[in-house]
């Protein structure tokens, strides 16, 4: 018998709220049989797109009203004091309760991170989370850690991220040791801060872990590590960067095409390698960036995602559920404490 699943959305969170939360909810459902759905927000905003659904697989949609939402641009220690009946606060809520296995939300990233923490909590022996998703690279894709959740980590906070996604991609990608890099300024051992070397003995002497060294940058897409472990400020950085250089030769490479119509006939006959590139290249397709370190699942999507991007957020929730990565995640470091204490 194939197990249920429910995941609850924050129908309000991104720059399109409702209309594009609620139709992603109704599509996902018809992929999905065995998925339940809980979308939380107000019932003024929400109830005119849930009247546009239609389909038997609506049995499995519920609406949860909440009065508040956390505006994207709150600080998250306001989101602590006042977002817990908000509905990023409530999605979250249901999972905390146990009535949802996965919560997905495309609102405010450091208050779902804040509240996430105050309501979920950490699992044990780790202190700190980390946002990590994929980025396109030469061999298919890699995972990176952290995207921006911290931005003055230790050097056992990079430890404990290494640990963390490399656990993540062996249980969602069956990956056997994956190689992990550590992004630094440069490939020698003298180079980095002092906190960077640090992180680099400590995770080359972690006998779990397949450690390949440092990375630079120019090395993020030649994919060399499965897993690329940084702090959360140069994470980001490197990540909006990707997805702005991403941008900028789309359009560079349409510019070209329009140039004139020996260019424009060109371009016609070029389309299917044009469109295998967009799509190759484009971020939206790998939406949904992990809360890794939670004592739950917890999925936050691109605020400017469209409906079949938030689908792909929606996904990568019930696959995290189906797994409990989080528990996979409790057991590896619970088994690393206990041989640290031997």
């Amino acid at each position: 018998m194939t197990a249920s699943y429910c995941i609850s959305i924050d129908a309000m969170g991104g720059d399109f709220g409702p209309r594009v939360t609620v139709a992603a909810a109704s599509e996902a459902l018809k992929r999905h049989p065995h998925l339940q759905i809980i979308l939380v927000g107000q019932s003024d905003a929400v109830t005119p797109y849930l009247r546009r659904c239609r389909g038997k697989q609506l049995q499995r949609l519920n609406f949860l009203h909440v009065d508040d939402v956390i505006d994207s641009t709150a600080k998250p220690s306001l989101a602590l004091r006042h977002g817990r009946d908000s509905s990023m606060g409530k999605a979250l809520s249901l999972v905390c309760e146990g009535t949802a296995q996965a919560c997905i939300s495309a609102g405010n990233t450091g208050a779902l991170m804040a509240l996430g923490r105050s309501l979920l909590g950490m699992l044990p022996g780790i202190e700190r989370p980390a946002i990590t998703t994929a980025i396109p690279t030469l061999k298919g894709y890699s995972q990176m850690l952290d995207l921006g959740a911290n931005v003055d980590s230790s050097a056992e906070n990079l430890l404990q991220f290494a640990i963390m996604g490399s656990v993540m991609l062996e249980a969602i990608d069956q990956q056997t040791r994956p190689s992990i890099g550590l992004l630094n300024v440069g490939s020698e051992q003298h180079k980095g801060t002092d906190m960077v070397r640090e992180a680099s003995r400590l995770i080359e002497a972690h006998p779990g872990l397949n450690f390949i060294g440092y990375l630079e940058g120019d090395d993020l897409f030649a994919g060399r590590a499965d897993l690329v472990v940084c702090d959360g400020f140069v994470g980001n950085v490197a990540l909006k960067s990707c997805e702005g250089l991403s941008k900028l030769l789309v359009r560079k490479v349409q510019a070209s095409f329009r140039r004139n119509p020996y260019r424009r006939l060109l371009a016609l006959l070029a389309t299917p390698v044009l469109r295998e590139l967009k799509a190759q290249l484009d971020p939206g397709r790998r939406n949904g960036a992990t809360l890794l370190g939670l004592n739950g699942v917890v999925v936050k999507s691109h605020g400017g995602a469209n409906r079949a991007y938030f689908q792909a957020a929606i996904d990568q929730a019930l696959e995290e559920a189906r797994l409990n990565v989080p528990a996979l995640i409790g057991e590896r470091v619970r088994e690393e404490m206990a041989r640290c204490e031997a």
